[in-house]
């Protein structure tokens, strides 16, 4: 007896928001409807795909396997429903971007909605190692993050360079400095996000050339967690400095005697480049990166 398509669906729904009541949501059914499509599926074949704990639902070893497969399924049906789309046009369709920060992506989204105005498109944020593992599991199309490595999977191009600068409350005793260098570091406690993060992985990365060592790391897992920090006098951050605002609350600070250089990449899987939506967010990339 041949699976059947609502069954699969109700399943990667579920499987992917780890949720029955998010995944009915997702797909605008409801809950009982979803839970029989899902045990219909597992009766039918004799099997278990999901554990249920409570309200939270994780796929087992072989649902993770047809994971990996409804994945690469519904992504088919995407890219033939986008092929066949893009012969009346870009009139319809669903752009999923990854980004490791808001601030330089959120003005070509707004551009590519100008131009694209009968497409969808939504945004999710994370740090460099997430945003990459979205992409490579179809996640999202396009992503745009920093300073990453080669890979004969992704497509990549670049977008802009940035510098990283330190930052510290307004009454700091460096608060009048325009620079400090890196070895006066080591007497501060240091507010760095995640391991994951390009920039924490960039100053880390420049503190061990330099032969230093940090005495002492307080670690948050998000910008906006590291900038309350700072403001609240905890310690020292770094930042973009395209990302560091004008927020009264703190002052920018340069590092003279280290390369803090980033460079951002807008990439997408090799394979999916030629999808006449990422090609024309890919198209709009360039277009800004000469501007």
């Amino acid at each position: 007896m041949p699976i059947k398509h609502a069954q699969l669906r109700a399943f990667h729904a579920v499987a992917t928001e780890g949720s029955f009541t998010r995944a009915a949501e997702a797909l605008r059914v409801t809950q009982p409807t979803l839970s029989g499509q899902v045990k219909a599926l597992e009766e039918s074949y004799g099997v278990r795909l999901l554990d249920r704990l409570g309200r939270r639902v994780s796929p087992t070893p072989l649902g993770m396997a047809l994971l990996d497969v409804t994945r690469r399924l519904f992504n088919a049906e995407e890219e033939a429903e986008q092929l066949l789309a893009a012969a009346r046009g870009l009139t319809r369709g669903h752009l999923r971007i990854g980004a490791d920060a808001p601030y330089s992506i959120v003005p070509i989204i707004a551009e590519f909605n100008r131009r694209y105005p009968g497409l969808t498109v939504s945004i999710a944020i994370g740090n460099s190692d997430q945003v990459l593992e979205d992409l490579f599991d179809h996640e999202t199309d396009v992503a745009m993050l920093a300073n990453i490595g080669g890979d004969p999977r992704l497509h990549i191009r670049p977008f802009h360079k940035d510098r990283l600068v330190l930052f510290v409350e307004r009454n700091h005793p460096w608060t009048r400095r325009k620079r400090v260098r890196l070895a006066e570091l080591v007497s501060q406690r240091m507010i760095l996000r995640e391991r994951g993060s390009t920039t924490r992985r960039i100053f880390e990365t420049a503190v061990a050339r330099a032969g230093l060592e940090l005495s002492d790391v307080l670690e948050i897992s998000s910008r906006e967690g590291v900038r309350e920090a700072v403001a609240a006098g905890l310690g020292v951050g770094i930042v973009a400095k395209t990302e560091f605002g004008n927020d009264p609350r703190v002052r920018a600070i340069e590092v003279v005697d280290a390369d803090l250089t980033s460079m951002e990449y807008v990439v997408c899987l090799a394979e999916r480049r030629s999808l006449r939506i990422v090609s024309a967010f890919l198209e709009l990339v360039e277009e800004a990166a000469r501007l």
